[in-house]
């Protein structure tokens, strides 16, 4: 056993302590806090579906290749996404975790799954930005606001909602639902009852690509590919349905309604207003407005209220309002959904955790960036590419959700903390990096053009079977680092995390081996000091970031990839900082192009390069200035350990002092009245006849305990004495069947042997003989106690560069907190014992430079072991 290591307290800032506000942001989502019904979660999640980018990109391919091959495509997507995100949905609620815990256990391994944090927090700004473009698309048409002054306020609205978790969303979700259906729903009840042909319109629509008369397999293909970027939407569902209660036998019902309706049946609703996105944008061309008029939501949804009034202010008042509704309910969700990713992805790169509140912040400002460079108008070009990743993430944990966790290959439970995650799991990591690089070699159009358009299908059926071929060739053993030690204490009860001092439930507790006690996931996660020692040696030799490349790794300062990987980070991090505000700055200028001036753009281009390597220095100075600080953290602990042991050492010392003083006048002082007793005792034994039985039995009794309090005396001596050790080279086997011939006849009848170390020690045979009879005879005793017949195991064998000596009883057995005290001075569960037996065996054999470990099972019975360096070990 590892000695434990003293904790410093970790303190986080209020928000971060408040999870009313970090909403377990890294953590299983405690049952204290899911105190909302189902139907609440579920509408939470489903109100996410407002996102008028559906609309938008139902036009954008309906538009390019046409009716006949959109529809069906639409279609096609709406079955796969269904089937794909039923297994996440479920999975996610049953084990109450958001998409990152989720794919930690599900295939990709702690650290592997920042990628897939990465790919998903690119998600939520792509889609914030596209919904906050059509605000301020809205606002530019209801009140002249300037378009980046747009931006701003479609960001800065989202916020104070944000801020306050899934407490606040639910509530606006609450509020704006009702209002949000009516609306959606109108105008298209207006459009069907006053102009029913217009279905005729869409469903004759040939769109611009050639093909687009009729089905079109590149045209299929291409709409498709597109459509599968919105796979990862389930992520943003999952989000909101981990805070879904227990299911229990009287909520099963509205339970399995939730999971199902709010999680792959978003698509249902979503796919339905992708059509009608798709009608509406052949409504707008069919008025004589430009593709690109059609393709904002705004206008889509002024062409479908004219049918509503004749008054154009009512007209753009209304769809402006929609507009901004369903922008503030999916951005809330889209930030929402950022907060975390981030803050998962942070905690595994840095080893820090600011709060979500930060990571909400940063995700808004890259959205901002994206709607400055005009995402909008790259629609289709953004999500072809994203798609292509999304489809060979989804792959991979649906091949592990589905397939590999009903095969038994995958573990039935789902695993998210790093204290029993190995680092990386091939079979997710592995599938998605394999499925990735040959979907865009695809994509590329290195094997032509049909192949191009189904790159995306094409990257979720090779992570799917990649998943599954690796996940059964590796027999499932890289998803879980080590098994779960359970927590003391009652079931229900919450237990206290050492290192920050809060309570939390069992689910999100690990036992840490490296403190010797239990600690919260998010400790686990930000604890940079254990160096994964709770790990497997495999484990272990795979967060070494591949340094392990045979001399390179003598070359190579420690931890340069880990320092380039934050400095990396960080420098993104700033570049997206400064580029925004640079961005911001020149669309705020706007030139009057009837006035000469400098080109503004390349005097910022300028600027903007002129302080990149500003920001390299900076970001090496954050970088170095966070190692320092570790460092100094870890000499804190070092010199608190030290601090630790030596007040250990002295307490000791303080203890044996007083125990040999009390031991010494105690002696002295009882010594003469025990000899007397005994003595006595003696006299009056041999006065008496042998008809005084009970006489001869009492007088036999008092000899007993005289001479039992003579032997307490002699131990107290013992232990309170400084040794003086003589050592010699042992033969461990020899040694071990001499010192059973010495002993007595009864005791070496119970004994049986396993001799098989044929390997010296360097010891002090005496003492040596002292530790091993005192074993012995607890053993005896547990054996006794414990009315066990069975015989009393000594085994020598060699372990590595220490020789061990095993004694086994089948006795009682010990419970945990008697293995944490019995080598205490005083401390004993025997009636007749002082308590100085054991720790006189760990003070002997800890002299001699070896270690006691004790394994123990009550009820089963007890190990003692004392492990000693081999003599070639020491000359080594």
């Amino acid at each position: 056993m590892k000695n434990a290591h003293s904790p410093l307290l970790r303190s986080y800032h209020s928000w971060i302590a408040n999870e009313t506000l970090e909403d377990y942001s890294l953590r299983y989502a405690a049952r204290s806090f899911r105190r909302w019904s189902p139907f609440v979660i579920a509408n939470t999640a489903i109100g996410g579906i407002s996102f008028l980018a559906l609309e938008a990109i139902g036009g954008a391919i309906t538009l390019s290749y046409g009716f006949a091959n959109a529809f069906p495509a639409i279609l096609v997507a709406i079955v796969f996404i269904f089937t794909a995100s039923f297994p996440i949905a479920y999975y996610s609620s049953r084990y109450n975790i958001d998409m990152d815990l989720l794919t930690r256990g599900a295939g990709f391994g702690y650290v592997g799954s920042t990628i897939t944090s990465l790919v998903y927090a690119t998600f939520t700004f792509i889609f914030f930005a596209l919904e906050g473009a059509i605000m301020a698309q809205a606002l530019l048409l209801l009140a002249g606001i300037p378009l980046v002054l747009g931006y701003l306020i479609s960001s800065i609205v989202i916020i104070p909602i944000t801020f306050m978790g899934v407490t606040m969303i639910n509530r606006v979700q609450l509020i704006s639902q009702p209002i949000w259906v009516a609306m959606q729903l109108l105008p298209f009840a207006y459009i069907l009852y006053e102009d029913p042909g217009t279905i005729q319109r869409w469903t004759g629509f040939l769109g611009a690509q050639e093909g687009g008369g009729g089905f079109n397999i590149l045209s299929f293909g291409s709409a498709l590919g597109i459509l599968f970027a919105l796979s990862i939407q389930i992520g943003e569902q999952v989000d909101y349905l981990r805070f879904l209660p227990d299911k229990t036998e009287k909520n099963r019902f509205s339970w399995w309604a939730a999971v199902i309706f709010a999680g792959p049946g978003w698509i249902l609703v979503g796919g339905l207003k992708i059509l009608f996105g798709s009608f509406l944008a052949v409504l707008v061309i069919s008025a004589g407005q430009s593709k690109a008029t059609a393709l904002e939501p705004v206008h889509m949804y002024i062409q479908a209220y004219e049918y509503v009034s004749a008054d154009p202010g009512v007209v753009l008042a209304a769809a402006t309002i929609f507009v901004i509704i369903s922008q503030v309910k999916i951005n809330v969700t889209n930030a929402y959904a950022g907060s975390l990713a981030w803050s998962n992805f942070f905690s595994r790169v840095a080893l820090y955790h600011p709060g979500r509140v930060v990571w909400l912040l940063f995700n808004i400002m890259i959205s901002l960036l994206l709607m400055m460079l005009g995402v909008f108008d790259t629609l289709e070009v953004v999500l072809a590419i994203y798609s292509v990743i999304a489809a060979a993430w989804v792959g991979s944990i649906f091949a592990d959700l589905a397939i590999l966790k009903p095969l038994g290959v995958s573990p039935s439970f789902t695993e998210f903390k790093r204290a029993y995650l190995p680092d990386f799991n091939p079979v997710g990591c592995g599938a998605m990096a394999l499925a990735s690089l040959v979907a865009f070699s695809v994509f590329a159009g290195f094997f032509g053009e049909l192949a191009q358009a189904y790159a995306a299908p094409l990257a979720f059926v090779v992570a799917l079977l990649a998943a599954v071929l690796i996940g059964v060739a590796t027999g499932g053993r890289y998803y879980i680092a080590r098994p779960s030690v359970a927590l003391a204490g009652p079931e229900d009860a919450n237990v206290r995390c050492e290192l920050c001092g809060f309570e939390y439930e069992r689910p999100d507790m690990a036992h840490c081996p490296f403190y010797q006690r239990p600690i919260c996931s998010l400790c686990c996660s930000l604890e940079s000091h254990c160096h994964d020692m709770c790990k497997s040696p495999e484990g272990a030799e795979g967060a070494d970031f591949g340094l392990r490349l045979g001399g390179l790794r003598d070359k190579i300062a420690p931890n340069t990839v880990k320092r380039l990987i934050k400095a990396a980070g960080v420098f993104l991090a700033l570049t997206v900082v400064v580029a925004a505000a640079i961005l911001i700055t020149y669309r705020l200028i706007e030139p009057n192009p009837e006035t000469t001036h400098l080109d503004s753009s390349l005097v910022l281009i300028g600027v903007f390069l002129a302080l990149l390597p500003l920001l390299a220095v900076g970001t090496w100075w954050i970088v170095l200035s966070h190692e320092s600080r570790e460092l100094a953290e870890r000499d804190l602990l070092t010199s608190l350990e030290e601090l630790a042991k030596a007040q250990e050492d002295l307490a000791a010392n303080e203890r044996l002092a007083a125990i040999g003083e009390v031991t010494a006048t105690v002696s002295h002082e009882l010594r003469n009245p025990l000899g007397t007793l005994v003595n006595s005792a003696d006299v009056l034994r041999r006065s008496a006849t042998g008809e005084q039985t009970e006489t001869l039995g009492e007088l036999d009794r008092l000899q007993r305990n005289a001479w039992r309090c003579v032997k307490i005396i002699d131990d107290l001596l013992d232990f309170s004495r400084n040794y003086s050790f003589y050592s010699i080279e042992i033969d461990m086997d020899g040694w071990v069947t001499r010192a059973l011939a010495d002993m007595d006849p009864a005791m070496r009848a119970r004994i049986v042997l396993d001799l098989g170390s044929e390997s010296a020690v360097l010891a002090d045979s005496e003492r040596l003989r002292q530790a091993f009879v005192n074993i012995l005879n607890n053993a005896a005793q547990a054996s006794d106690l414990a009315k066990s017949d069975a015989p009393i195991e000594v085994a020598t064998f060699s372990d590595g560069d220490e020789v061990v000596l095993d004694v086994t009883d089948k006795g009682g057995g010990m419970t945990d907190d008697i293995q944490l005290r019995m080598f205490e001075p005083l401390f004993s569960t025997n009636a007749f014992g002082v308590g100085l037996g054991m720790p006189l065996v760990k003070r002997i054999i800890e002299h001699m430079g070896g270690t006691v470990k004790v394994i123990s099972k009550s009820g089963v019975g007890t190990t003692v072991q004392l492990r000693l360096p081999r003599v070639e070990a020491l000359k080594k």
